[in-house]
């Protein structure tokens, strides 16, 4: 796959787990993000919820631009996004599954592209289809001077 695009967004630690997280936008509010009990306050969203919301929000957004193009009506779709925590062999947590329910208003259904949209719209959600396939993530750890102390492919 060739790399068509890149940004960064950058994270910082406030306290204990609540760590704040800066986008690339400058329109973009900052976002805090927390652990559940009993590591953090649930300050904010953890990561789960993040992707859920991430993977809700853009089937969301692909399925109002195929209906509607650059100009979808007001308040014509809702979303709930439920994600399944599961254990895996080692006993450690994950996401093992992911719920995604659009809820359109009527306006939306009976659109003429609904038909033809509503086999399409998935296929162009960037963060579903990715999430499906399975997302490489290079990870690497470095000190404060950027060191490096770990690397994982």
């Amino acid at each position: 796959m060739s790399e068509q695009g890149r940004f960064t967004i950058h994270l910082e630690q406030q306290e204990d787990y609540q760590i704040n997280v800066r986008f690339d936008w400058k329109r973009a509010a900052d976002l805090l993000m927390d652990e559940p009990p009993p590591l953090g306050e649930t300050s904010g969203p953890n990561a789960s919820r993040l992707l859920a919301a991430a993977a809700a929000n853009c089937l969301s957004a692909s399925l109002l631009y195929c209906l509607a193009k650059e100009e979808p009506p007001a308040h014509a779709l809702k979303a709930e996004a439920t994600c399944i925590v599961v254990r895996n062999e080692q006993r450690r947590l994950r996401i093992g599954g992911m719920e995604v329910r659009l809820i359109v208003a009527d306006e939306l259904a009976a659109s003429p592209r609904f038909n033809r949209c509503k086999d399409l719209f998935e296929d162009f959600c960037v963060v579903s289809a990715s999430i499906r396939e399975g997302i490489p993530i290079k990870v690497e750890v470095v000190d404060g001077q950027g060191r490096l102390l770990h690397s994982a492919h």
